[in-house]
């Protein structure tokens, strides 16, 4: 009866590292499908150049996916080698820093802002990151990636301002339609695509 009783409790633990063994391959698969996904998005940008701001905006929405899926920790590696990837393989450097500026980084940082109970704070640290960020990828698109300041002008008018304006509403539409997308993502293709 000791010996069966022994033999049980070996199975069950051999059962267990099986499945948490399954849930590592799991979750590397997906990231690793996901950066892929991700890098070729970006590289998209070269051949389609209107996606310059769409394609980044995929990519990062794909973030979306491995934080539900494989956690915060997953999904901020995954960031780190799209971005770094995108970089050495990218030829539209814009896109690729966009995308390591702000758009790649933003669904994990969606999750985490949203983990507060006040709407109103989570809307001032949204629009201040994506303020912050946008500042920091225009001086750097100037001053790194040498973009010619030319191409902020219209009729040579000097419009950066408005473009931020712009931009602001734009990511409200974004963060807008990230949320649908995560809300869809749970309700309905989770259960297809068994990851739960």
């Amino acid at each position: 009866m000791l010996v069966v009783s022994v033999w049980a409790q070996i199975c069950a633990g051999v059962a267990d590292t099986m499945k948490s063994n399954l849930k590592k391959s799991y979750r590397l698969a997906l990231c690793a499908v996901v950066s892929a996904l991700s890098l070729v998005m970006l590289l998209l940008t070269g051949l389609i150049p209107v996606g310059t701001y769409a394609f980044p905006c995929i990519a990062g929405a794909l973030l979306a996916v491995v934080v539900i899926e494989a956690g915060y920790a997953s999904a901020m590696l995954v960031y780190v080698v799209v971005s770094v990837l995108s970089f050495v393989l990218v030829a539209d450097k814009e896109a690729a820093l966009y995308y390591t500026a702000f758009l790649g980084f933003y669904p994990v940082f969606k999750g985490v802002i949203e983990r507060i109970n006040i709407r109103v704070i989570q809307y001032i640290l949204k629009f201040l990151a994506f303020n912050l960020c946008m500042i920091g990828a225009f001086y750097v698109s100037i001053y790194v990636l040498s973009v010619p300041k030319e191409s902020f002008e219209l009729f040579s008018v000097y419009l950066p301002w408005v473009f931020l304006l712009i931009g602001n509403i734009i990511f409200l539409f974004y963060d807008f339609c990230l949320t649908r997308i995560i809300t869809e993502y749970v309700n309905k293709w989770r259960n297809k695509l068994k990851f739960k």
